[in-house]
C-alpha cells in the first residue's frame, strides 16, 4: 500500500507455512493462510475495505506512510491491484486477523524491486489499538518466513521515517540491521523526511530462528 515508506514488507512454487505433509501450491495462483498462535495471515477481500479504511486512515496510523486510500472504495481498489500483482508475481500482501475473528486489523506486503524476489521490500500498516499487543511481532514473522522459504527472497528491506521511533523499533526487534540514514528521501504533507535504511538477509534470519528454537528447546527440557 505504501510505496515510499515501507514501514508503519524467485520461485514461483510455495507451500502454505506448517506441516511438510502440506501439498505444494503456486502462490501466484492462490495466496496462502499463515496461521501462527494469535493470528491468521489471508489475502484481502473487497469485504476488508470497510474495516482497512476506518483502521488504517487516521492520522496516528498513516502519518508515517504514503497516504492511504481516501475512501474505502479506494480501499477496495487497492485489494484489487493487490491481486492482480500477486498474479503477475510482484507483489503479495497479506491481512492480519486475530484468530478468532474475520476482520483484519492491519495488512503486511512485499515487493519485488526487480526480477523475481530476490531482492525485495516490506511494509506493514497496523490499527493503532492493536499496537504493543505483540500481534503485529507474531505476523510479520509468519511474512518473514513465507518470504524467505517460498519467496526464496535474498535480501529483504525497509525504510522507516528517522522520527518514527515505533517503525525503527519494530525492525530492531526483529533482527533487522540498520544500514543508514536516507537524507530527505520520503516526502510527507510537503516535508521531506529523513529515512532509515534497514535488512535482513536470508542467511542472517535463518541463524536467528535456529538460535531461538535451540533457546526454547533448553529451557523445555
Amino acid at each position: 500500500m505504501n510505496k515510499s515508506e515501507t514501514i508503519e514488507t524467485g520461485d514461483a512454487t510455495g507451500a502454505a507455512i506448517g506441516s511438510s505433509d502440506e501439498p505444494r501450491s503456486d502462490w501466484r495462483i492462490e495466496l496462502p493462510e499463515l496461521t501462527g498462535r494469535r493470528v491468521m495471515l489471508r489475502e484481502p477481500r473487497a469485504g476488508d475495505a470497510t474495516a482497512l479504511f476506518s483502521l488504517l486512515s487516521t492520522e496516528e496510523v498513516s502519518r508515517f506512510i504514503s497516504p492511504p486510500p481516501s475512501t474505502v472504495e479506494g480501499f477496495e481498489r487497492y485489494v484489487s491491484w493487490t491481486h492482480r500483482q500477486r498474479a503477475g508475481g510482484q507483489y503479495v500482501c497479506f491481512a492480519v486477523v486475530p484468530l478468532g475473528a474475520d476482520t483484519p486489523i492491519g495488512l503486511i506486503h512485499v515487493r519485488a524491486l526487480g526480477p523475481g524476489f530476490a531482492t525485495a521490500d516490506w511494509g506493514f500498516a497496523i490499527g493503532s489499538e492493536f499496537w504493543g499487543t505483540g500481534l503485529f511481532a507474531e505476523a510479520a514473522e509468519l511474512v518473514l518466513d513465507f518470504t524467505f522459504d517460498v519467496l526464496r527472497a535474498h535480501r529483504l528491506e525497509a525504510r522507516a521515517a528517522l522520527c518514527n521511533g515505533r517503525g525503527n523499533g519494530a525492525m530492531q526487534k526483529l533482527g533487522a540491521e540498520r544500514e543508514g540514514v536516507l537524507r530527505h528521501s520520503f516526502l510527507r504533507n510537503g516535508e521531506y523526511l529523513d529515512q532509515v535504511l534497514w535488512s535482513i538477509l536470508q542467511h542472517d534470519w535463518k541463524k536467528q530462528q535456529q538460535e531461538k528454537a535451540a533457546w526454547r528447546s533448553r529451557v523445555v527440557h
